[in-house]
């Protein structure tokens, strides 16, 4: 029985006649698990109703009531800190003392609220708290501060007031995230620019916006937006949650980017950190009113073993206040269109994933799953799609949790999306361990398209991850040095010829294969040379791996511009044509003797030749009856390939009693190339 969204409201109806969810019905294997399923789509449903009455909406209403806000004829703050006796606001204003007038007044349950004159404050002043508790005291950064700037020379944090008396004119709506399938540029302010230094949200929006709008990519995906203490952490270890990062600009600045990437038709998400915290206390939130546990677990299960960070405690309500209310504050007050969550695995198991393998399913549901981390998971996608229909989420999500990508009347968490995390994994290895002549072409098929059919899944080749430093991207493992003399046009060097054409091949039959949607990290798409590198003492803090060259790409001398154009091409006629929007692929052909794969997608056939050494002539292998165009050739002299193939002419099915009811099409196809065609209707001849 399908259950909507309204009944969904309601838990009881779910204990009383769903007795199979549908992801149930979907996959048995999961048939043992059913009560596990059913108790979390029942946990959610009562915190919902314990939390809100049934609007999470009006729940996630945080950010408009804490932190400072500008009344008509005065300003107001408040901050939650149970465990304090006395919070003092001081700043510039205060000359950094604390003063009678400044403190808070206690509350109930845990409120600390403050009165303050219209003209005591203004613009652009210097603030912080001074937190009292038994026996302690501390500064603290406002845990809803929404702009925080760091001293560039005592390097001290400190909260700013930030209203300024022109806000900021939206010129447009949100963008619908679910009407097309997601082509996202991934991409980080800081390290957008060619210069060594911290590039701006004004200069990403000048020289980057308009390659991404060229590149045909329908989303942006930002890194590193939430303010965090340290630059080398990749935005990965925040402390304010509410403050966008003040290294990168103004809040103005920020949404004056993402209002005109909606301009040009491309919806913008962030790279979303609700899993875990940077431990700072001053900038933090680790000890904000004396306790660790405040916001985070205490004792064992407070800290992340791996991440250096700190674990929420989701099964307080005022975290998931807090939570859910960041989630909002994001989507209505810069207009993001959703966002992509990191590290659910973290979130979901006890032992952060770390410890299993899961080969089994099992292991999903043995009790060592943090239960509260799930439903807080479940209502903030029902969260999201209340305050803006159109927006997306995306789980960065590798134990492979059955259920993530599904939605919540079904059973699910309700992500729209989760990261193929598998895929980058297994180029990785079969780059570093096989050799050209052992690629198994049914073998890459098969991993490229395994996936859970009731889940949608974003593909990538490789994303920010793999550009780290300490890991090698797929061009630096294709080409490694040789890159750095060989690129040029003049240049007459195999590996370099190699690395160009299987770069193409990588990525085209990994957006092809794709569940639903692809990604790809900014300068990736050209070949990027060398890995990202933040800077750290290690390399005396230089800015020269945490930049993107995009002179290499526009310098015509180069072969960068060949890779380049490829990905434009490649990723125009995965929009125009809707491809993504077919959910699965269907095998034609395969050949790993000869390394030559077939397989289609709606009216597009994509034939593959991993052969390093051998070209095809007259090569058959069975389609669909009709005239076939072809519609990007990875050999084409355009995309810096040898032009073998002759892509003006029409190829027409023959019958074929092998193939039969299927024709065959015979093709010329070079060694190391892919092609791409697209039947097309033959006209009718009228007498």
């Amino acid at each position: 029985m399908w259950i909507n969204r309204a009944i969904w409201l309601n838990f009881n109806v779910i204990d009383l006649f769903m007795d199979t969810p549908e992801i149930v019905r979907n996959d048995p294997w999961l048939e043992p698990f059913k009560g596990v399923i059913k108790n979390r789509m029942n946990r959610a449903l009562r915190k919902e109703s314990e939390l809100s009455g049934g609007s999470l909406k009006e729940f996630a209403l945080g950010h408009l009531y804490f932190g400072l806000h500008r009344m008509k004829d005065h300003w107001i703050f408040r901050e939650w800190a149970p465990n304090a006796t006395k919070i003092f606001l001081i700043g510039e204003f205060t000359d950094w003392t604390e003063l009678p007038e400044w403190e808070l007044k206690s509350g109930d349950k845990g409120n600390w609220e403050l009165k303050i004159p219209a003209d005591n404050l203004k613009h652009g002043d210097l603030l912080r708290l001074s937190v009292h508790w038994h026996e302690g005291r501390g500064d603290r950064i406002p845990v809803w501060a929404n702009r925080v700037v760091q001293d560039p020379e005592t390097l001290i944090f400190n909260a700013q007031v930030w209203f300024p008396e022109k806000p900021y004119k939206w010129k447009n709506n949100w963008i619908d995230a679910r009407k097309s399938p997601p082509l996202i540029f991934e991409a980080h302010i800081g390290m957008s620019s060619e210069k060594e230094k911290i590039s701006t949200y004004r200069e990403f929006r000048e020289n980057v916006l308009p390659r991404i709008v060229a590149g045909g990519y329908n989303m942006i995906q930002l890194m590193a937006v939430k303010e965090h203490p340290y630059y080398g952490s990749f935005g990965y270890h925040v402390s304010s949650f509410f403050a966008a990062s003040s290294r990168f600009g103004t809040p103005e600045e920020l949404k004056e980017l993402i209002d005109e990437a909606h301009g040009h038709g491309i919806a913008v998400i962030m790279d979303l950190v609700h899993s875990h915290a940077v431990k700072n206390e001053i900038e933090g939130l680790g000890c904000f009113d004396g306790t660790p546990w405040q916001y985070f677990h205490d004792g064992p299960k407070r800290e992340h073993v791996a991440w250096d960070s700190l674990c929420f405690n989701y099964g307080k309500n005022e975290v998931i206040h807090f939570l859910l209310s960041n989630c909002r504050y994001w989507l209505e007050q810069y207009r993001f269109d959703g966002f992509r969550f990191d590290g659910i695995t973290s979130m979901l198991y006890y032992d952060h994933g770390l410890s299993r393998d899961f080969t089994s399913y099992e292991m999903y549901f043995d009790g060592q799953q943090d239960e509260d981390a799930i439903t807080y998971l479940m209502l903030v996608n029902k969260l999201i799609k209340e305050v803006h229909a159109g927006a997306i989420t995306v789980a960065e999500e590798m134990s492979g949790m059955p259920g993530v990508g599904v939605p919540l009347e079904a059973g699910g968490f309700g992500f729209d999306y989760r990261m193929a995390m598998g895929t980058p994994d297994y180029w990785i290895k079969i780059l570093k361990e096989k050799a050209d002549e052992q690629w198994n072409v049914s073998e890459i098929y098969h991993e490229l398209t395994r996936r859970r059919d009731d889940e949608l899944t974003i593909a990538y080749a490789e994303s920010h991850d793999q550009a780290l430093v300490g890991d090698k991207t797929i061009i630096f493992r294709l080409m490694d040095k040789e890159m750095y003399f060989s690129m040029n046009l003049g240049s007459n060097n195999l590996i370099i010829e190699r690395g160009i054409a299987l770069h193409k091949m990588v990525r085209l039959i990994t957006i092809a294969t794709s569940g639903g949607g692809y990604l790809n990290f900014m300068g990736n798409e050209f070949g990027h040379p060398e890995w990202i590198d933040f800077p750290r003492e290690g390399n005396n803090w230089s800015y020269k791996y945490a930049r993107r060259q995009w002179s290499l790409v526009d310098n015509q001398d180069l072969r960068y511009k060949f890779l380049g154009r490829f990905d434009r091409d490649m990723i125009h006629l995965f929009r125009e044509e809707k491809i993504l929007s077919i959910k699965w692929t269907h095998l034609l052909f395969e050949n790993p003797g000869d390394q030559v794969l077939v397989f289609g997608r709606g009216d597009l056939v994509f034939v593959f030749n991993f052969n390093p050494g051998k070209s095809f002539s007259d090569y058959g292998f069975p389609v669909d009856p009709g005239k076939f165009r072809i519609m990007l050739n990875t050999d084409g002299g355009e995309y810096g390939g040898q032009g073998l193939v002759d892509v003006a002419m029409s190829y027409f099915s023959n019958p074929d009693q092998y193939t039969a009811p299927r024709h065959m099409l015979k093709l010329y196809i070079p060694a190391r190339s892919a092609l791409v065609l697209k039947k097309i209707p033959l006209k009718r001849v009228h007498d």
